[in-house]
């Protein structure tokens, strides 16, 4: 997506800012030119990062700077489609000379004045700590004798020296502060390499419940040395679940937690153990269901990080699916109509996918690139699971 704005840029930038060419020459060449150049930036960013062209703390501070801007662009080009219906209408309705009014140099000026200053509230919005937020599931199979059971979800944590280890550390207070059975981490816990950025996460090893630490893998696993980053996950008792369930004897009931590899896999990257050689797995619900039936699960939760995948792992067996991936959609009126679209219909909350229920977290932290947050809160998500039966 990132990738694809980039290319557009130039032309959007055109589109932009065409109402200043006929009386203000100079100002529409250095405003076109800015703006393709900050539309571009963030696909730079992101190839300097897996590239280590740049330092990745450099990278990731930068990221913040340009995905606010990157945003603000984004924003301009939806006022530049209101602006231009606008006139179309004003042109057919009220003629020519009234219409004229709308492209008026100045409202283009100041539409973009109040994007930038908008999404820039957007970034405070975006670096907060999360608030914990309570949600209860029902589960149509759900054991009475498991009713009350709280899972606190962290996804997409997306680990970085702008959320750093004092980062991670506060949401780790906050998670054990609620008194959670289980946590789950599905998926995007970092960026960057292993080797240098694995001290960002490091508090997650306080991480403390009853039933366990559960992680599975996202698309940003792969990004930077999947296998590298898999040993750090273990090292720190997250109980790293790529196509793989364990049968827990939860108040007497068994339980099965999985998690699934993502479709982001088979990728190269310079931080792989052979940059020439993909790594990682691709998800497999499959072996992960028949694993919670061997086991004799009465109840099967998966961590499956993507959840445009719902619909493909609802008729194995699966009970409750946590998922990320989203951020929530970021910005309020984007969520529904550009990041739902693009994940099968799912962005944040509860959905019933046929016999399986799927969770679809805010997330807990902020990926760099894109850090605006606007009416969609991160979040620090425990889920209450309710029996049917009860």
């Amino acid at each position: 997506m990132v990738s694809l704005l980039a290319l557009l840029a130039p032309i959007l930038s055109l589109w932009l800012w065409y109402p200043l060419f006929k009386k203000h020459r100079r100002a529409f060449v250095w405003c076109v030119a800015i703006t393709t150049l900050l539309g571009i930036a963030p696909a730079l960013l992101i190839v300097a990062m897996r590239h280590e062209f740049m330092n990745f703390a450099l990278v990731s501070h930068l990221q913040v700077i340009s995905g606010g801007l990157f945003a603000a662009i984004g924003m301009g080009v939806v006022l530049a489609i209101v602006r231009d219906v606008l006139w179309l209408v004003l042109r057919a309705t009220a003629g020519p000379t009234r219409a004229a009014h709308i492209l008026r140099p100045r409202w283009t000026v100041l539409g973009m004045a109040l994007a930038v200053g908008l999404n820039a509230y957007g970034l405070t919005q975006g670096v907060k700590l999360p608030q914990v937020n309570e949600h209860e599931v029902t589960l149509p199979r759900l054991p009475a004798q498991l009713d009350g059971l709280r899972i606190a979800v962290l996804a997409d944590i997306h680990a970085t020296p702008v959320n750093n280890a004092a980062y991670v550390q506060a949401l780790v207070e906050r998670t054990n502060a609620a008194r959670p059975d289980m946590v789950v981490l599905p998926g995007d816990l970092i960026d960057g390499d292993a080797p240098t950025q694995a001290g960002n996460i490091a508090p997650l090893a306080g991480l403390h419940a009853p039933f366990g630490v559960w992680s599975a893998p996202g698309n940003h696993e792969y990004y930077s040395g999947y296998d590298a980053w898999a040993r750090v996950f273990n090292r720190l008792n997250l109980n790293y679940l790529a196509n793989e369930a364990r049968v827990l004897d939860v108040r007497g009931q068994k339980l099965a937690i999985s998690g699934v590899g993502d479709p982001a896999y088979g990728r190269l990257s310079e931080q792989n153990s052979d940059p020439n050689t993909p790594e990682g797995v691709p998800p497999d619900v499959q072996t992960v269901a028949q694993q919670a039936r061997a086991g004799g699960a009465q109840v099967h939760i998966l961590l499956g990080h993507q959840p445009k995948m719902a619909r493909s792992y609802a008729p194995h067996g699966i009970d409750l699916q946590i998922a990320g991936h989203t951020h929530g959609g970021h910005i309020k009126g984007m969520d529904r109509w550009i990041v739902a679209p693009a994940n099968d219909g799912f962005v944040s909350g509860l959905y019933d996918v046929g016999p399986m229920r799927l969770f679809v977290s805010n997330g807990a932290g902020l990926w760099p690139g894109f850090a605006v947050r606007l009416g969609v809160p991160s979040s620090i998500d425990i889920l209450v699971l309710r029996s049917a039966t009860k």
